[in-house]
């Protein structure tokens, strides 16, 4: 786990002080010495084309016209393994086909559950160990990250044709569902465990990893707006049932708690009043973390914020936190004039790292509003 660190640690720094083309920041000779780690390899081109002519060919496409244009598929030297696998299913199966199509279409419901396809453990094992990657990848760049995370569940990294694909989309989704552990332990694999991973993934996945270093899970705005960030994605994914219902009122839950927790250190209000300590700022969220901004120090930083994700100082982190739940809960009963005057009004007066955010939320709130 230190050695995973000291990459982790090398990768992010590249990645901070990298401009123009960050990728190259690492260089031939660093890349090599992640490689020496690697145990996982994609296959070579001409095992993984015979593999996908014996899984054609076993589907019954055996004419001319179907070889012709299977061999069009694998003609271009430069596309990824995954694709032109993915593409040999689309052609040979209208099962892979219809499911390739749904997961891409931007404008299709997202899926409920894991297709039946994928979880037929007695079908062909390349077959449906690389669909359900191909499949994951698609949901993941749409952020259907629950499903993404689920097919890939299915399968093993060394049962696929891009093992480095595999551990990125999972460690995507596992971030973005705010599951720190495992998300950490997806990441350490990635650059552990694979040989040939592409520098933008161990990049990306550096990123991630010092993102969630500065998570915490308890009295925290910054996790509090995590979660209201999953919440506006659900609601973008028309998915404002039980779950996303459930996410609301630990946001809620949480706030409460913040409010307790503020008031008994500062012996009063967390609003407008004796405030809470610390100056104001956000505890253990980005207004409260600063460098120069140690306990008991109220200053501002002498300098800009400096932040790779290009953040800036925002507001100056005085959130009446009771201003911000009751808004929550009564959101739906405010008219659009109140609405649009609250929100200017708690916005305004949050860190930047939190103010999207929470502008998001209430935004994709009044969106779903109907449903």
């Amino acid at each position: 786990m230190k050695s995973a660190c000291f990459r982790l640690a090398v990768l992010g720094l590249s990645a901070v002080i990298a401009t123009a083309n960050p990728v190259s920041a690492l260089g031939a000779e660093k890349a090599k010495e992640f490689a020496g780690f690697g145990v996982l390899r994609a296959p070579s081109a001409e095992t993984v084309k015979a593999q996908a002519q014996e899984w054609f060919k076993n589907a019954g496409k055996t004419d001319e016209a179907s070889q012709q244009a299977f061999n069009a598929i694998w003609a271009d030297a430069d596309r990824p393994l995954l694709d032109k696998v993915t593409d040999t299913f689309v052609l040979g199966s209208p099962d892979a086909a219809k499911l390739m199509a749904e997961a891409r279409n931007v404008a299709a419901p997202a899926p409920k559950e894991v297709p039946t396809t994928l979880r037929d453990m007695k079908a062909n094992t390349f077959y449906r160990a690389n669909l359900a990657l191909a499949y994951a990848k698609a949901l993941s760049n749409r952020r259907v990250y629950e499903e993404a995370l689920d097919s890939l569940k299915t399968v093993k990294a060394e049962q696929v044709v891009d093992p480095a694909t595999f551990f990125f989309h999972k460690a995507v989704c596992e971030h973005g569902l705010i599951k720190k552990d495992e998300a950490t332990k997806t990441i350490t694999r990635l650059l552990d465990d694979v040989a040939d991973a592409p520098e933008r993934y161990k990049m990306v996945a550096a990123l991630m990893f010092f993102d969630m270093q500065g998570w915490k899970e308890k009295l925290d705005l910054g996790h509090i707006g995590r979660l209201m960030g999953n919440v506006e994605r659900r609601l973008d994914l028309a998915r404002g049932g039980a779950e996303t219902q459930k996410i609301e009122r630990e946001v809620i839950h949480r706030l409460d708690e913040l409010i307790k927790q503020l008031e008994k250190q500062g012996g009063g209000g967390a609003g407008a009043g004796s405030g809470p300590p610390n100056g104001g700022a956000c505890p253990g969220g980005a207004g409260g973390s600063q460098p120069g901004n140690s306990p008991g120090n109220t200053n501002q930083p002498s300098a800009p914020q400096q932040d790779s994700m290009g953040g800036t100082n925002g507001g100056p982190g005085n959130v009446d936190l009771k201003e911000l739940k009751n808004k929550i809960e009564s959101w739906g009963k405010l008219p659009e004039k109140e609405r649009a005057a609250a929100m200017q009004d708690l916005i305004k007066s949050l860190p930047a790292a939190n103010q999207k955010q929470i502008e998001e939320y209430y935004k994709a709130i009044t969106r779903n509003e109907p449903k």
